[in-house]
């Protein structure tokens, strides 16, 4: 075993961390070139295929940041940053941390749709990679009134912001939004209305917490607000659910879910509407998910608007729609 007192890096016996270096060594970019980087090795040290990769680079950081809101307002937000780029075949990685020291020099700005170009342009640069792509997730707070007591509370959406750029440098911007609401079953409102007509038997339709997840595409030099896709879901879906109530909320509440109600296959065609009339989304896509309240399983639907290269209109997971 190694005597601690001879060591570059050690710790005392109180626990303290020695990290002074050899005499007549300075942590300067000199030393750093010394040290091995086994990540950065040449192609002769690839394990398995020697293939390219098409991400690769860290997930889930998280650091406080400025954001701007539709009234050009800066908010103060906690955000988790997932940031990649493309490994070539004849590459065997990247140094991880330049992902997250390249995004700490923006760390400062007011951050926007635009900027990500800037900083996946400055991935590009740093790593070597031809392709890179970031994506900003956070929670979105908006003011919200009641349906009729005029209370006022803040409801949260589910953000992310989402940067792409190519070999060819060209951007792509898209915004991922969450949106919660409520949805009764037309045909359980049928089925109650008809015991009450028939047998004066008083019945009440199950409706559930669903939520929409929209993915769109903002088209180049178009400016599109987290409030402006808030405002088309609650167009499309008029039932979202509500952040104060008192009781004669909770009735306004359940005459608007009679009046609205709705299956999945609804909801997705209604979100559908909104943003295909909207100019400046590109592409997009819809899941939507019912948490049954009838059976023991969720419906659920997606539905896109089928541009060549853009989103696919699959997807596999919809646990986390239900989170």
């Amino acid at each position: 075993m190694k005597d601690p007192q001879k060591s570059p890096l050690a710790v005392t016996a109180t626990g303290e961390l020695i990290s002074e270096l050899p005499e007549g060594t300075t942590s300067g970019e000199e030393y750093r070139r010394s040290l091995p980087d086994v990540q950065n090795a040449p192609a002769a040290e690839i394990r398995g295929a020697s293939v390219p990769i098409l991400q690769t680079g860290i997930s889930n950081f998280r650091l406080p940041l400025r954001i701007l809101t539709e009234k050009n307002e800066t908010l103060d937000i906690e955000v988790s940053v997932a940031g990649t780029v493309s490994v070539a075949a004849e590459a065997k990685g990247i140094n991880m941390s330049r992902i997250m020291r390249t995004f700490y020099n923006f760390k400062d700005r007011i951050f926007t749709l635009e900027l990500l170009e800037e900083i996946l342009l400055r991935y590009k640069a740093d790593l070597g990679s031809s392709r890179a792509r970031i994506r900003l997730s956070f929670s979105y707070p908006m003011l919200q009134k009641s349906l009729r007591s005029g209370l006022e509370g803040y409801q949260y959406y589910k953000v992310a912001y989402e940067g792409i750029v190519d070999d060819l440098d060209r951007f792509r911007k898209r915004i991922h939004f969450d949106f919660v609401y409520s949805s009764a079953c037309p045909s359980s409102a049928e089925l109650a209305e008809h015991s009450r007509n028939t047998r004066n038997a008083y019945a009440i339709p199950h409706s559930q917490r669903s939520k929409a997840r929209l993915s769109v595409e903002v088209r180049p030099g178009a400016l599109l607000s987290i409030e402006d896709l808030q405002r088309h879901c609650g167009k499309a879906l008029p039932t979202e659910t509500q952040v104060m109530v008192r009781r004669e909320d909770e009735q306004a509440f359940a005459e608007l879910n009679g009046e609205q109600p709705k299956f999945v296959e609804d909801a997705v065609r209604l979100v559908y509407e909104q943003l295909q009339a909207d100019d400046r989304i590109a592409d997009f896509q819809i899941a939507c998910a019912h948490l049954e309240s009838l059976h023991s399983h969720d419906a659920v639907a997606v539905i896109n608007k089928g541009v060549a290269g853009g989103f696919s209109g699959h997807l596999e997971d919809f646990s986390s729609l239900l989170c």
